[in-house]
């Protein structure tokens, strides 16, 4: 990580910190404290589980992702690798975004894969993963417009999460439709960027324009292969699918850990607009998701929790859904640093 990396890093976690600290000031420490007082040790045990239930569940996304590219992975490896990316997602500003360099690196390395390879499967499983969450969340949407009147701020997220909806498909099947044209810009971008950069940074060979024309060729055709893999796609989405359901249980499972029963559709809506909010300039959008959360908890009707009891859960579904890739991912990362995480992708 460079300094500059190092930096923006620090700031996007002061940030966090900040937010953190305003929700904690309007909630109140001492009602926060008295809220998860009365947190059943086991149920919050039961969160973590059914986290590694979801991670379990996109791990198996991403092994599909990668044995259409024809790179072989165990399941085990497969789960490793996936706290891995979310390592690097948790830890870089814009979530996803910040941490798909480092996830590719890091899944062509376990694998013995090209760069370009990696990157072409962990975006691909990242978009994948996005489509479930605004299907859900519409569907939530749809049903709790048959059950209450909603509110300025929930009018507004639901307006996202449509606009959400029609823009993302647009633009993933424009990109697709003129994916040629697509390749030669970034070939013409990215090639002088990329010399300068491996000119500068020591111990690189520079790539001539074949070199970084071939990967760029090598991303697009490792997409290509994905996008036209009906079978993969339909595995893939289905353990997306699992894997939402996996957190929105966990999120459930908080709130009956604190001994206050919601409506399990509630989460449908509630969990997939916390996530959408990862792509802020946070590191792993954390600060950005625990606003989201209770805002739009905290303003629904039907379930009418105070924010001292919103906030209880979410700490307690964030602290497993959060913490819990860290520490997995964490561990994988460094050990694949000192390369002791093993040589095969068997």
């Amino acid at each position: 990580m460079t300094t500059n990396q190092r930096r923006v890093t620090a700031v996007g976690f002061l940030g966090t910190l900040v937010i953190l600290s305003g929700i904690l000031y309007l909630v109140g420490i001492e009602d926060l404290l008295r809220v998860l007082s009365r947190a059943d040790a086991g149920l919050v045990v039961l969160v973590g589980a059914v986290t590694v239930g979801w991670l379990a569940a996109w791990a198996l996304g991403l092994r599909t992702v990668l044995a259409v590219l024809g790179v072989r992975l165990s399941v085990v490896r497969s789960f490793l690798v996936l706290n891995g990316a979310m390592f690097s997602n948790n830890v870089t500003p814009f979530g996803q975004a910040g941490g798909e360099p480092v996830a590719a690196l890091l899944i062509s390395k376990v694998a013995e894969t090209e760069y370009e390879r990696g990157l072409a499967a962990i975006a691909s499983v990242d978009t994948i993963n996005f489509l479930p969450s605004v299907t859900l969340a519409l569907i939530g949407a749809a049903y709790f417009a048959t059950e209450i009147t909603f509110s300025q701020r929930l009018r507004v997220a639901i307006g996202l999460v449509v606009g959400l909806a029609a823009v993302v498909p647009a633009l993933i099947y424009l990109g697709w439709r003129n994916r040629d044209a697509v390749e030669q810009r970034l070939e013409s971008v990215l090639t002088p960027l990329v010399q300068r950069l491996t000119e500068a940074l020591p111990g690189i060979s520079p790539l001539d324009d074949s070199g970084i024309k071939s990967r760029i060729e090598g991303f697009f055709g490792a997409i290509e292969r994905i996008a036209t893999n009906r079978r993969g796609i339909v595995l893939t989405l289905t353990a997306s699918t699992l894997g939402w359901v996996f957190q929105m249980i966990a999120l459930w499972a908080a709130f009956w850990a604190i001994g206050t029963s919601i409506p399990f559709s509630v989460m449908l809506f509630v969990v997939p607009m916390g996530t959408l909010a990862s792509i802020t300039p946070l590191p792993g959008g954390t600060g950005g998701i625990e606003t989201v959360l209770v805002a739009i908890l905290a303003s629904l009707p039907s379930i009418a929790v105070g924010l001292e009891t919103s906030f209880a859960a979410v700490v307690i579904f964030r602290g497993s859904v959060y913490w819990i890739p860290i520490l997995i991912g964490g561990f994988v990362v460094s050990w694949v640093g000192v390369d002791a995480f093993g040589t095969t992708a068997g």
